[in-house]
């Protein structure tokens, strides 16, 4: 009697959606502990309430389209999106903010292009762009790193803060304060040299204080990322070296106009927009030649949304503007086809 042995097609590994969203949730890890210690603890609730509004949201829209819940709910991307876009918002951000961007983020960027997989543009960026262009003034209410601050949130402040607007007596905007990117393109804007602004005790070493660790500590988890294979190189080599090759051209050329390079490398949201954001494999480029010119196009608009734009950061913007050129840059980066000319 013959036997025969069939491989098992059947079988699948483990599920590479949710395996993938939760190691981006583990890189994120470091630099949310580094925001805590540098912002308090309204970092933590502001991510516990976009993960709470993310899974709340995600499983009413699963409910309206007709879709199993738990299959959904349990990949992770709900709650990436939410992550992603709690760490971008001022720590002390009134909570219906968060509410509002993690809820746009998933009905209008992800449900209503039908699910995940299918939106053309990130999800987070886009809740995080309408509230910064709806409430420009909550959006840029941050606090100044701890070691600059009159009083560091304790986590019942930054709750009563966060829920109330009021802790005491005072509002956020007695204990917020510029960023260093806002605080520098102020300054450079009453003609003060960028060597004079980064003395000044907000600045660092080579970046905002506090937030060159902040922004260290993201590009440890994106090589972390690589290293697992969840992201490849092409965007973030290609972001952060088209930011650091317009920015060192600039600065040999006219030093007066911006901060230096390494300042813009290490300040603001550029880790987190070259690790985790730019490299979202769903609205970005699908082949590798369109991944190196979408990172060099956003690197490049960062530059030039800080230096001659409307908003002191602009990761956000940048993505986008990118996302809405994806299909072009897919069209002009086909590889060839084995045996054509």
């Amino acid at each position: 009697m013959t036997s025969f042995k069939f491989s098992p097609p059947f079988l699948t590994g483990a599920n590479r959606v949710t395996l993938q969203m939760v190691q981006v949730i583990i890189a994120l890890i470091p630099a949310i502990i580094a925001l805590v210690f540098y912002f308090g603890y309204g970092v933590l609730i502001q991510i516990i309430l976009a993960l709470v509004t993310a899974l709340l949201t995600e499983a009413a829209m699963l409910k309206l389209r007709n879709r199993p819940l738990k299959p959904f709910l349990s990949d992770g991307s709900a709650a990436v999106t939410a992550v992603l876009l709690a760490v971008a918002i001022p720590p002390l951000s009134p909570w219906w903010l968060t509410v509002l961007g993690v809820s746009f983020a998933l009905i209008f960027a992800k449900h209503l292009y039908g699910g995940l997989g299918y939106n053309p543009f990130n999800p987070a960026m886009i809740g995080y762009v309408l509230l910064l262009i709806s409430f420009p003034l909550e959006m840029t209410t941050w606090l100044p790193v701890s070691s600059l601050a009159s009083q560091v949130p304790d986590f019942k402040m930054a709750a009563e803060l966060i829920f109330t607007g009021q802790w005491q007596g005072q509002g956020v905007d007695a204990l917020s304060g510029a960023t260093p990117l806002d605080q520098m393109k102020t300054q450079i804007g009453l003609m003060r040299s960028p060597e004079y602004v980064s003395s000044q005790p907000l600045f660092g070493m080579f970046g905002g204080l506090g937030w060159e660790w902040i922004n260290i500590w993201f590009a440890i988890g994106g090589i972390w990322l690589l290293y697992r294979r969840v992201i490849s190189w092409h965007v973030p080599v290609a972001l952060l070296g088209s930011l650091f090759l317009i920015s060192t051209v600039v600065w040999i050329v006219a030093p007066q106009v911006s901060g230096s390079p390494l300042f813009h490398l290490f300040s603001g949201g550029t880790m987190l927009g070259a690790f985790f954001i730019a490299t979202d494999p769903v609205s970005g480029s699908t082949t590798l030649k369109g991944r190196l010119v979408f990172g060099a196009g956003a690197g490049l608009l960062i530059y030039l949304i800080r230096i001659w734009g409307g908003y002191p950061d602009a990761v956000a913007f940048s993505v986008i503007i990118m996302n809405m050129l994806v299909p072009l840059i897919d069209y002009y980066t086909q590889p060839r086809v084995y045996g054509a000319r």
